[in-house]
């Protein structure tokens, strides 16, 4: 098992960037795609097990070895196994990763995975607090990875047809949006209040913490606002990852936002620099998307689905969507919440090197309204922020919850 010491010490620079190898180091059209996992949990498997047939799995790692030996086992298959990621990333024989794993734990491997030449799949919330998303971009940027985000709903076709329609002007002028006002998190508990455990074999508890505060093992450990973002960051970023595309504002941010009542899973509204509102305020309705309200109707976007008033808006769009290639492809209700499809384009995008549907820029932004939108909460004032230097104005308060203290030997590689 590598130690915290060791891991911390890893020498990234021994890694060869694949921008600095020949154009033929990368797989061909016909090439299986090699790809590494970094995580062995539920949604990791879930991912690998969908991994399409133009990869193949060769490696996974987990701070918890003995869970990814379990899934192996369980697989009967052949692949790698490690206690941590650094192993698994300096193999020049693997392409690209999954980075699974917690919100808390993600953006270092995914930095990692990019120095080391990998193109990254990884799954969402991408980040903790929005500095982190900013200092992943730039990295992804220098080493022209390709960067998918999980926010699967890019690659689904009513999706794709509704979100069109919103951001082309179909509803006429836009009065609002209608969002599920998730819910959020509470502060992190004290040590003191949880049942400490002893650390189980095989388990690196100092690795699986990452960036965040030492504390000692046990159930509720990870727990609150130092760690997680509640629904606002898990459900919420795939329903605003919908409202930024269908806006069309993938490359700003709200520049206002205000408390309608308070408390951590108070309802807030935002505002874009040119008026477009959103509302976080329903107590039912769309997880995966929003309620779009505008002049000539209303259209409520979802996972992978539509509704409108009137109906004539929804009967016309559906006339854009092959509703019989569609039924093929999510015949089994379970694929919607699977990712075979937006894996493929990541996949696609590895052997062209264009930028995927969810690039890591996109998923940044998307997850950062949801951080902004919990921040709004814990201040329980009304906040301004700068789109383009990504900070609070005049909130020195809020923005400790954009850039917060890592642990030592965790800390964000400088770009």
């Amino acid at each position: 098992m590598t130690s915290a010491v060791a891991v911390s010490a890893f020498p990234l620079p021994s890694i060869i960037p694949r921008s600095a190898l020949a154009s033929n180091d990368r797989p061909g059209a016909n090439d299986r795609v090699r790809v590494g996992c970094i995580s062995a949990g539920p949604r990791a498997r879930l991912l690998m097990e969908q991994l399409p047939e133009s990869a193949e799995l060769v490696a996974v790692a987990d701070c918890n070895i003995e869970q990814a030996f379990k899934f192996r086992n369980e697989k009967q298959a052949t692949w790698d196994v490690y206690g941590s990621h650094y192993p698994l990333l300096d193999r020049k024989d693997i392409d690209a990763v999954i980075v699974a794993g917690q919100e808390y734990q993600r953006v270092l491997p995914c930095i990692h995975a990019v120095q080391a030449g990998k193109d990254v799949y990884a799954e969402k919330p991408l980040t903790l607090y929005i500095h982190e998303g900013r200092v992943l971009t730039e990295h992804v940027r220098k080493h022209k990875a390709v960067f998918q985000v999980g926010t699967q709903q890019r690659s689904m076709a009513m999706n794709r047809v509704a979100c069109e329609f919103v951001r082309n002007g179909g509803l006429g002028k836009l009065h609002y949006v209608s969002a599920v006002n998730y819910s959020g998190v509470g502060p992190t508990p004290a040590v003191d209040s949880y049942e400490q455990q002893a650390i189980p074999s095989g388990f690196n508890w100092e690795l699986h913490l990452n960036q965040s505060e030492w504390r000692p093992y046990g159930k509720g450990a990870t727990q609150g606002r130092n760690y997680v973002g509640g629904e606002m960051t898990n459900w919420g970023a795939h329903g605003v990852d919908q409202i930024q595309w269908a806006l069309g504002k993938d490359h700003t941010l709200p520049a206002r936002f205000k408390p309608i009542t308070s408390g951590q899973n108070g309802k807030v509204t935002a505002w874009y620099e040119d008026g477009t509102e959103i509302r976080f305020e329903l107590d039912k309705g769309p997880m995966g998307g929003a309620i779009f309200v505008g002049e000539k109707g209303k259209l409520e976007i979802n996972r992978n689905k539509f509704m409108s008033n009137p109906i004539d808006i929804r009967n016309e769009l559906i006339k854009q969507v092959d509703e019989a290639a569609e039924e093929v492809k999510w015949s089994d209700q379970t694929a919607l919440w699977q990712a075979k499809w937006h894996m493929q384009n990541w996949i696609d995008c590895i052997k062209s090197r264009e930028r995927p549907v969810s690039d890591v820029e996109i998923g940044h932004r998307s997850i950062a309204v949801c951080h902004l939108t919990n921040i709004t909460r814990w201040m329980d004032r009304e906040l301004t922020f700068d789109p383009t230097s990504e900070r609070f104005v005049d909130a020195d308060d809020a923005n400790a919850w954009n850039d917060r203290p890592r642990r030592a030997g965790y800390e964000l590689p400088a770009v």
